[in-house]
């Protein structure tokens, strides 16, 4: 079963426009697992608008199924993991002031870089996920870098679904997955994936071991509740 990592950047966004400790991220990270989630996700970004660097180490005291922590290797954010040691680091290639990751690593370009950052979090037992796009040389080049995993960059499948054209870029994804499993790469996927194009991803895209959402199940939740969304999710992921 593909698991599920929960992104709780919503959940801080909205506890810090009131300048307060509400909605309790530790607690909602709790009742995400209660409710079923395999994981937990977090991106802490340099302006700290939602997740803030204060926020991990409490969070890996918390959680225990997986701590997912994603970002650009910054100095800042190395050292910010490498004191936390989550279960898990994916690497993203954020400007500072992205609004939301929207590209994949050039790992031809960065792999020497990538090597040095992917050592040095392997030594403290982390593993590491480089967030992709499906394109096959850079894949094989991600295979070079030491990494465990690639993050499939899922924003372009999301938009063609919706617009009903997404059979191309599903195809895309699927010799994706397929080539990274020959190469020794476990395959994590997300960005805009929802209840409605989940279960065709996951269907087509395998062997998958993790989807991060975030902000679609935290919208669902304000409609249905967290621990009905929570259920939904899973059961898309299960059928």
């Amino acid at each position: 079963m593909t698991r599920l990592s929960v992104n709780l950047n919503k959940i801080a966004l909205i506890r810090n426009a009131r300048g307060a400790n509400f909605p309790n991220l530790l607690e909602v990270a709790k009742d995400c697992e209660s409710f079923g989630a395999q994981g937990i996700t977090v991106h802490p970004r340099p302006d700290e608008r939602h997740i803030c660097k204060a926020d991990i180490p409490p969070l890996k005291e918390v959680v225990t199924t997986e701590l997912n922590v994603e970002g650009n290797p910054t100095d800042e954010f190395l050292d910010l993991v490498l004191s936390a040691q989550p279960d898990q680091v994916t690497l993203v290639p954020d400007a500072p002031g992205a609004l939301t990751s929207d590209s994949g690593w050039d790992t031809i370009q960065h792999q020497s870089f990538l090597k040095e950052v992917i050592g040095a979090l392997k030594a403290k037992g982390i593993r590491v996920s480089i967030f992709i796009d499906p394109d096959p040389d850079k894949i094989r080049a991600a295979a070079d870098t030491g990494t465990d995993r690639i993050e499939l960059y899922t924003g372009p499948y999301a938009h063609a679904f919706a617009r009903k054209n997404h059979k191309d870029i599903l195809e895309k994804h699927s010799k994706a997955a397929a080539l990274a499993h020959v190469l020794g790469l476990g395959v994590n996927a997300g960005h805009d994936l929802n209840l409605d194009n989940l279960q065709p991803y996951k269907k087509a895209v395998q062997p998958l071991q993790e989807v991060s959402i975030g902000h679609a199940l935290t919208v669902d939740a304000l409609y249905f509740g967290l621990e009905n969304v929570m259920k939904m999710y899973l059961l898309q992921l299960a059928e």
